[in-house]
């Protein structure tokens, strides 16, 4: 027994002698050739057990004997399915339709829907292309053939319009009509009636639809399971069975509605039904389009034709002892679930050409006439027609298809426990194949009609014949979907249950893969030709849309059509780029040839193509990649690493295509890009080892090297730097916080390296030592370590003469310094600005730009304002002499936590000036609730929250002695300052403006404390970069966090109850 491929020996042994001679040694043996003989044998005794208490059991015996096509196809499904083999338990007279003399045709390429042959076109004006086998007929070519915008209202649909509709709609005769017939048999209906209706709505008569159906199943299972149909022949006769059920619900939904007479409803098919490619156990999707019959109310007849739609969902969905059909889903009607169930073709057609997103489009490609009214469906396929092709002329076609990518791919990661044994979504599943050709058929169907095609492997044979999809990825593209389908189907068929799972149990994968022919080692085979499969789809869809682009500007011969300069641009269009024209001029330049740096790029260019059209920004993206390829493409070790390593490739494509900033930078040191191919490259370097760094670059001044090459060579490694940290904030890899803290550590480096270079210059002039020590003392942001890409750097500077060195010759050498400083890092220069703004300093402008340390303590003691010791709380002495920092936070610690804290005085005062900075700051004629620093809940809103904390209860909490706005916030949770929530609301509000104020210098290369609110693609990029589906999401994300954060400061800051 084990020889025969059963699993459980001992029990078989048992069953078998429990069977008796009713299982001979012949049938034994093609027992062991099925899928499972297990499973097998078990369905096959208790089918006997049924035909001997139906009398079915001496004819059984017979056809088991003598009839090879029934002994063989009866087994093949018992092998498999273990619901088909319940179902011949329960009605074992079935099991004839397994026999050749049942078979109906093999379906044709379309099939009609309740209804006569579709009407003829005039005579001379057949088309010629029209297919005859495995593909859908289309419409003759010509801007003629498409109905004009006057000719597709309700009334003035042509007989031409119709008759082209027809032929894409209505084959006649195949295995649907036999389908058809039985169908409404078993309901009570007559199938020759114009309109049949059902002997009732009853239990038993919803029964006896469910017994057809299956019936038709079993007989469809057998012919499948022996390799008699191929797996898209199943598909089309599986939707050609919902049309029958459809039609058989809607004659049952006859008996029960009364007034049906008064309208006329067509059933729609819309998905797999429509496009002819269904599989076993599938919701059935479709859309409901009706109108009164003449001289009918039309409010009466859509009330009708409402209840008589909902009726035929019922007459499919209901749940009997039968069990049910499937689900009939109208989902993908107008407004979806919040529309009406049906409308009129004329509402149909408004809300398409005036509402409808293009995933609505993407749908309607597989619409398809299925039951109810033919000339109606007919109308409303020709209506919809021409409004579909043109899809790819709206605004948001590009943003809608990205969105809808990334929508199916973030929702695959949301169930990643799932996610590797996914047939429909997983990695390299069916909705990769179809996504790509369905956009395709978009892009391209508006001028190419031979495209227009329902089913996927019809739409990808004419895109492969056109030139479209390259022709062995197109080959290689069907033969993985022919597998998955199939492997889909037979996932399905064991307990005809709906599922996209490949199973996990051994034995269940065992069965799956000897129903495949592998017999060997079933499960180690199966898995690795599954694998195989998913990994060549992943493998071309990430190229599919791109490879053909290369060979558009290839100037190489080739055997295969090539798209032309027109497609060429419209698919480039339709991806995301904005200059097509440019993008293939880019193209060219780095494919042209026959170096080894062409090919090579023609090798990359595929694949990084689809990731530059997945950024923000896809031109900006493949120019930055084509000025750094210029740069370094002479160099070995450049083409090689992206070669070789896909994380170099990919995370340049990315940031090439989402950051304005991050490619300025490498564009300015290409060498760069090698850093990317290291996570540990991409951390931010210890402040310790930056310093060594910068200073070493200063002190290698000998030999007549300037302070200004000193200072350049210390804003290169300041460059570099930047990117490091630009790149590990694009990739996720690095919090605000940490953001805030590197690039204050760049700064803070910077500075001191420029002051070193400065002090330098100064004694070389003087001919002498310096007569001070000098210190930079880091304000507001940079004090707070917060910085940000765009920030000023806010210092003041502070000297403290030598023992006995003259205090004016002392101040003048500490004054030239600051200012050599200022002018060093002010020099024009390609990198980011790095401005030095001291004017937070005593008097601000019009106090001297550096004061000695006596004279900071004098003017603090007498003359200092609330404000500014305010000001100090994000004072950290970070650049220079160390003695001297130290003594000047001695000087600082008392004004800024003074003892018992501010007085009432002092706190009202500042909240009179937050007040008058929220009304007198802001720019004219912004929206103050857009402004991410000034605006209600913004960062000024939150840093002032803990500021005003801080200068009430330092003193006594050593914990809020902190530059840090988001530590001095949990130090006064801790003290029980602060409400835990509260902190909470303020952190995460003053996070987020953190990210976006970054984000947005990183799309845009510049500043700007306004959320981008009216340049659409800079709003999007933003919102993108930030991880949100769309900039809407971003903008009510804000709004809510802002909203909860101002609440708290009115209590916290202004003493709201």
């Amino acid at each position: 027994m084990a020889r025969l491929g059963f699993d459980d020996p001992a029990g078989a042994e048992r069953l078998l002698a429990e069977a008796g001679p009713a299982v001979t040694a012949e049938l034994l043996d093609d027992l062991g050739t099925t899928a499972d003989p297990g499973l097998a044998l078990r369905g096959l005794l208790a089918l006997i057990t049924g035909a001997e208490h139906e009398g079915e059991a001496a004819a059984l015996a017979t056809a088991l004997a003598t009839d090879p096509t029934v002994r063989e196809r009866l087994l093949a499904v018992l092998g498999v399915s273990s619901a088909l083999a319940d179902h011949l338990a329960r009605h074992p007279s079935h099991w004839r339709a397994l026999r050749a003399e049942s078979d109906d045709p093999k379906p044709p390429p379309d099939t009609p829907p309740d209804a006569a042959p579709a009407p003829r076109v005039a005579s001379g004006t057949e088309p010629a292309d029209v297919k005859t086998a495995n593909t859908e007929a289309r419409p003759p070519a010509g801007p003629d053939a498409a109905l004009t915008d006057a000719a597709l209202t309700d009334a003035a649909l042509t007989d031409a319009a119709l008759a082209d509709a027809a032929l894409t709609d209505a084959v006649p005769g195949g295995a649907g009509d036999a389908a058809r017939g039985e169908l409404l048999r078993a309901v009570g209906a007559d199938p020759d009636a114009d309109e049949p209706v059902a002997r009732d709505a009853s239990t038993a008569t919803l029964v006896a639809l469910r017994v057809a159906y299956r019936r038709r199943v079993l007989m469809l299972a057998g012919r499948d399971l022996t390799g008699e149909l191929d797996v898209a022949e199943v598909a089309a006769t599986l939707a050609d069975l919902a049309s029958a059920a459809l039609t058989a619900g809607l004659a049952v939904a006859r008996a029960e509605v009364p007034g049906h007479e008064t309208c006329r409803l067509a059933v729609i098919g819309m998905g797999k039904c429509g496009g002819r490619e269904l599989n076993y156990v599938s919701d059935v999707d479709v859309i409901f389009v009706a109108e009164a019959r003449d001289g009918r109310p039309e409010d009466a007849a859509l009330r009708a034709a409402t209840r008589l739609a909902a009726a035929t969902m019922r007459a499919c969905s209901a749940s009997t002892p039968e069990g049910a059909l499937w689900e009939v889903d109208a989902a993908l009607r107008p407004e979806g679930k919040a529309g009406p169930l049906v409308r009129t073709l004329a509402s149909h057609r408004a809300y398409y050409e005036r509402w409808a997103k293009t995933w609505e489009y993407q749908a309607l490609l597989k619409a398809r006439p299925v039951a109810g009214d033919a000339e109606l469906g007919t109308r409303y396929t020709a209506s919809m027609g021409p409004i579909v092709w043109h899809a790819a002329e709206g605004v948001s076609f590009v943003e809608d298809v990205q969105a809808m990518r990334r929508r199916v791919e973030a929702d695959l990661n949301r169930r990643t426990a799932e996610a590797g044994r996914q047939l429909k979504l997983g990695p390299g599943g069916l909705r990769d194949v179809e996504f790509a050709v369905q956009l395709l058929q978009l892009v391209h169907g508006r001028s190419d009609e031979s495209l227009r095609a329902r089913g996927t492997l019809d739409a990808l044979a004419a895109l492969s014949h056109g030139g479209y999809v390259g022709r062995d990825d197109a080959a290689a593209l069907a033969s993985a979907y022919r597998f998955l389908r199939r492997v889909e189907h037979l996932v399905q068929l064991h307990r005809l249950r709906r599922t996209h799972l490949v199973p996990d149990d051994p034995a269940d994968l065992r069965r799956l893969g000897r129903a495949l022919g592998l017999r060997t080692d079933p499960v180690g085979e199966f898995t690795a030709l599954w694998r195989r499969h998913a990994r060549e789809v992943r493998r071309i869809h990430e190229k599919l849309f791109y490879r053909p682009l290369l060979r558009a500007v290839a100037r190489l011969p080739e055997e295969e059509a090539r798209l032309t300069p027109d497609a060429a641009r419209a698919r480039l269009v339709a991806l995301g780029y904005r200059d097509p024209a440019g993008a293939l001029r880019h193209l060219q330049a780095l494919t042209a040839g026959m170096s080894r740096r062409a090919a090579i790029q023609r090798t990359l260019l595929p694949v990084m193509l689809g990731w530059f059209a997945d950024a923000p920004d896809p031109d900006g993206g493949l120019l930055g990649f084509r000025q750094v390829s210029d740069a370094l493409g002479t160099t070995p070790w450049y083409l090689r690493l992206l070669r070789d390593d896909v994380t170099v490739a990919d995370r340049m494509a990315h940031v090439l295509g989402a950051s304005r900033y991050a490619t300025d930078l490498l564009l300015r040191a290409p060498e760069a890009v090698a850093m990317l191919g290291r996570d540990s490259e991409l951390r931010p370097r210890p402040v310790e080892a930056l310093r060594t760094e910068a200073l070493a670059a200063v002190r290698r001044r000998t030999g007549g090297v300037s302070a200004e090459d000193a200072v350049s060579a210390v804003r290169a490694v300041r460059r570099r730097e930047l990117f490091r940290v630009s790149v590990a904030d694009l990739l996720g890899t690095l919090d605000p916080g940490a953001v805030g803290e590197a690039l204050t550590d760049i700064t803070a480096v910077t500075i001191e390296a420029a002051l070193d270079a400065a002090a330098g210059k100064v004694e070389a002039e003087r001919r002498g030592p310096l007569p001070t020590a000098m210190a930079i003392v880091a304000m507001g942001r940079f004090g707070g370590h917060e910085l940000g890409y765009g920030s000023d750097a806010d210092v003041m500077f502070v000297h403290d003469p030598l023992p006995g060195a003259d205090e004016r010759d002392a101040a003048s050498a500490a004054s030239a310094v600051a200012e050599e400083l200022r002018r060093l890092l002010a020099l024009p220069a390609a990198d980011p600005p790095l401005a030095v703004d001291p004017d937070l300093r005593p008097e601000g402008k019009a106090g001297p730009l550096v004061r000695s340390l006596a004279s900071y303590a004098a003017y603090y003691a007498r003359w200092s304002e609330p404000w500014e010791s305010q000001a100090l709380l994000r004072a950290d002495p970070l650049v220079g002499d160390p003695a001297l920092r130290d003594r000047f936070r001695e000087v600082i610690d008392p004004v800024r936590w003074p003892e018992d804290g501010v007085h009432e005085d002092a706190v009202r005062q500042i909240r009179r000036l937050k007040a008058r900075m929220e009304s007198e700051r802001l720019p004219r004629g912004v929206d103050r609730r857009l402004h991410l620093k000034l605006g209600p809940g913004g960062l000024s809103d939150v840093e002032w929250v803990a500021q005003l904390i801080q200068l009430r209860h330092a003193h006594e909490i050593p914990a809020l002695r902190t530059t840090r706005t988001l530590a001095a916030l949990d130090a006064a949770v801790g003290a029980r300052l602060l409400d835990p929530s509260d902190a909470t609301e303020l952190a995460e509000a003053w996070r987020l403006a953190t990210r976006i104020r970054a984000a947005i210098v990183l799309v845009r290369g510049r500043p700007s404390d306004l959320l981008p609110t009216d340049h659409h693609l800079e709003r999007s990029a933003v919102a993108q970069v930030l991880g949100y589906p769309a900039a809407g999401d971003l903008l009510e994300d804000y709004h809510r966090h802002a909203r909860r954060a101002r609440a708290v400061v009115e209590r916290a800051f202004y003493g709201a109850s």
